[in-house]
């Protein structure tokens, strides 16, 4: 990879890619937001889990009577009453946690993948500003070039031998130079501020370090990156999980003809006052009761219907899954031949940029013998800078490609802790 670095700029302020990547992953809302998603799906099921485990509920029913003492929202009236149940058998409620525990496998799955994603936005962010600042160092260079060439030129039409048209030329090469630096140093403010939201490092003047950054892997073409894609694609992995979850939703809601046994027990201290002792041959003031409550379901028509939904889930997750694993196969053969491209392409604008170098030589060298003058010289350098930037892109473009394979292939992560 070609970088040039800004030489004394690299200082206390300029700050390592690893350290980015680190602050990426603690800093990230989008982290923050995986790690709530996971946590949700873990209390799920757990709640799940938890109906086996007996609840207790402690309360009172005070009130007054006249005549039969009625109940009140279906507990008889008393002083103090305690209420506790559970499940003992519900076969349909396996099969809810099942389903739960696959969701929450999903959710701690995406976590990974979100992972790539903020590694892949601070990753390319880095690199960019990396590229943006050894734009800067040679437009620099460039301005000075035209500037130099414009006075040049104005000498010269000031003797007659150019014409203003020339000099039109001449500012129209400083214009554009100044445009571009304009251009980026934009660019270079915005992912400044991007990498700081990114990371929380305040720096307002943020350094790249460019011998900090991990050597790019090669990539082979005849390797079968796609199905390597497809084992390791966190995105496959979470959309066969929610596909799981759903087959075990539908398997639930299928049983839910199958009897169930709860276990309840109740206590409650009444009083005379709601005339019990009048109505009730027995009367004593403590009372409980304690067994199992068994249902035989025998037919309900909503609970089909809601079946019959959970199966047409479970078919469309299953088709998700399948667009989801030939969708990572299709992106990742594309960018590995898109690879071979891009590597030619940045090839030629490096061999560009060299012969655009030799050409600066050999106008030093004519102006040196008399046949050639000091604005071809400067015209030649304004062309091996224009040459050096283009190539500075074609690299850039090939490094954005390769990082996106890396995730695809689930390498981004080891890649980018290499140089730790």
């Amino acid at each position: 990879m070609l970088s040039v670095s800004l030489g004394g700029s690299v200082s206390a302020q300029s700050v390592r890619f690893s350290q980015v990547i680190d602050d990426a992953l603690k800093h990230s809302g989008t982290m923050a937001i995986a790690a709530a998603e996971a946590a949700h799906a873990r209390a799920s099921l757990s709640q799940a889990r938890d109906a086996y485990i007996p609840q207790a509920i402690v309360g009172s029913g005070l009130g007054a009577s006249f005549g039969f003492p009625l109940t009140l929202e279906g507990s008889a009236p008393s002083i103090i009453n305690f209420n506790t149940q559970s499940m003992v058998l519900n076969i349909p409620q396996r099969d809810y946690i099942r389903s739960a525990q696959m969701q929450w496998q999903a959710a701690s799955t995406q976590t990974l993948d979100k992972r790539n994603q903020v590694i892949l936005d601070a990753a390319t962010s880095y690199i960019e500003l990396d590229q943006a600042l050894s734009k800067l160092k040679v437009l620099k260079d460039e301005g000075e070039a035209a500037h130099h060439a414009e006075f040049i030129t104005s000498q010269r039409v000031s003797q007659g031998i150019d014409s203003e048209l020339d000099s039109k030329k001449a500012r129209l090469n400083s214009a554009r130079v100044r445009m571009r630096m304009a251009e980026i140093q934009a660019n270079v403010d915005v992912l400044r501020e991007h990498l700081s939201k990114l990371t929380g490092i305040v720096l307002a003047d943020l350094v790249t370090d460019a011998e900090s950054l991990p050597k790019f892997p090669d990539v082979q073409q005849d390797a079968d990156l796609a199905s390597l894609a497809v084992e390791s694609s966190p995105m496959v992995k979470v959309a066969d999980q929610r596909a799981q979850a759903e087959e075990f939703r539908a398997r639930a809601e299928h049983k839910q003809w199958l009897p169930t046994v709860d276990f309840a027990a109740q206590y409650a201290r009444l009083c005379r006052f709601n005339h019990y002792d009048l109505y009730y041959l027995r009367y004593q003031p403590d009372n409980a009761s304690i067994g199992v409550n068994i249902r035989f379901p025998i037919f309900n028509a909503s609970q089909r219907a809601t079946a019959e939904a959970a199966d047409a889930d479970v078919i469309k997750a299953k088709k998700e899954a399948e667009l989801a694993r030939n969708q990572v196969k299709e992106d990742t053969l594309k960018l590995q031949r898109s690879l071979a491209q891009l590597s030619a392409a940045a090839e030629v604008a490096k061999l560009e940029y060299e012969i655009a170098n030799t050409t600066v030589d050999a106008a030093q060298s004519r102006l040196e013998s008399g046949n050639a003058t000091a604005r071809d010289v400067e015209n030649a350098r304004l062309d091996a800078s224009d040459r050096y930037a283009s190539y500075l892109d074609a690299q850039l473009e090939m490094e954005k490609a390769q990082m996106q394979l890396m995730r695809q292939t689930g390498k981004l992560f080891d890649w980018s802790n290499e140089k730790k």
